[in-house]
């Protein structure tokens, strides 16, 4: 069984874009109720007395968007401050990182993600479900910063859609080579995005890698993550290229992480709730953390049997009844 060791914890499920893939404007959102989100002393309660207990030692925050979560750069320094913490990381859409970036390097946090679809102000509009011109120079002023700050690695998710943004993979590809940057190819997956996912919606891992091998080159790279990418580089570049392959190359079998949702629910798969806990429940009603602990550890024990591959299989029921963004994806 592969250690399990990396706990992805949403903030909060609110974000300021809709992006398509994620949170399409033709899906009816309803947002958790503020009194229903874990508290961040809660957060901090759990992570000291049931899951670093449990041999969890990194940690990513998430969302929605979790800059908009009050008192982040507070929570980012308690979980920093904490012994065992060998890594803390965040994903953003990086719209308000220009303002928050140095606050939450100087809080403890050291890596960040940044989703960013498309170069071109149009196209990440029409990604993002905005039609304000100004969101793609913010979120780029926000790559800039966070750099400059001196995230290192700094990655960039990137989601590729076909008729959408499919002829910009080479120009988000170039990115690497004069930068230390890493690109994330990301495989479009079906969450909460309804019947906007067909078969013709996602771009196999190696399609992308195909086109980028044929332009540059393309070289096995000996930076690994946290996380399940395949990770390349062109030649001589200074960035990495990193394929998460979930449609096309599952990687279940070398899945390290479960996820905390914003209102509590243990998950252990992105793509399956089967089997998940309400320890935000259990919590408030004074359950002993022993107990808390013999729970997670069970759900750990069974998470090889709750998996993605079950989607092809018809076995399942535990599917998709949330949104990426209500996840924690």
């Amino acid at each position: 069984m592969n250690k399990i060791d990396y706990l992805r914890l949403s903030l909060i499920d609110k974000c300021n874009f809709r992006c398509q893939y994620c949170m399409p404007e033709a899906v009816k959102l309803s947002y958790i109720l503020p009194k229903e989100l874990l508290t961040n002393e809660e957060i901090v309660i759990l992570l000291k007395k049931v899951f670093i207990p449990l041999g969890f030692t990194k940690f990513r925050l998430t969302g929605g968007e979790p800059l908009l979560r009050p008192q982040l750069e507070h929570l980012v320094r308690n979980i920093a401050n904490l012994p065992e913490t060998e890594d803390l990381a965040l994903t953003t859409n990086g719209f308000f990182l220009a303002n928050m970036a140095q606050s939450l390097y100087d809080a403890g946090l050291k890596r960040i993600n940044i989703s960013l679809d498309s170069l071109d102000p149009e196209t990440f509009n029409q990604i993002i479900g905005s039609g304000n011109s100004s969101r793609w120079q913010q979120t780029w002023q926000g790559i800039l910063t966070a750099y400059e700050v001196g995230f290192n690695p700094l990655k960039l998710n990137v989601v590729i859609i076909p008729g959408v943004n499919d002829t910009e993979i080479l120009d988000l590809a170039a990115l690497t080579i004069k930068r230390h940057w890493h690109i994330r190819f990301i495989e479009f997956m079906p969450i909460g995005n309804g019947e906007l996912f067909t078969e013709k919606t996602w771009i196999p891992s190696e399609d992308i890698r195909q086109q980028i091998r044929s332009e540059f080159g393309l070289v096995a790279s000996n930076v690994k993550g946290n996380g399940p990418a395949d990770v390349f580089k062109i030649p001589h570049a200074k960035g990495t290229l990193g394929f998460i392959s979930q449609m096309s190359e599952c990687f279940c079998d070398r899945c390290n992480r479960v996820r905390l949702s914003a209102d509590g629910w243990l998950r252990p798969c992105l793509l399956n709730e089967s089997g998940q806990i309400d320890l935000k429940t259990s919590l408030r009603q004074g359950v002993g953390f022993e107990v808390l602990k013999t729970q997670v550890q069970q759900l750990l024990q069974l998470k090889p049997e709750i998996n993605f591959k079950q989607r092809d299989s018809g076995t399942d029921t535990g599917f998709y009844t949330r949104t990426m963004s209500q996840i924690g994806g």
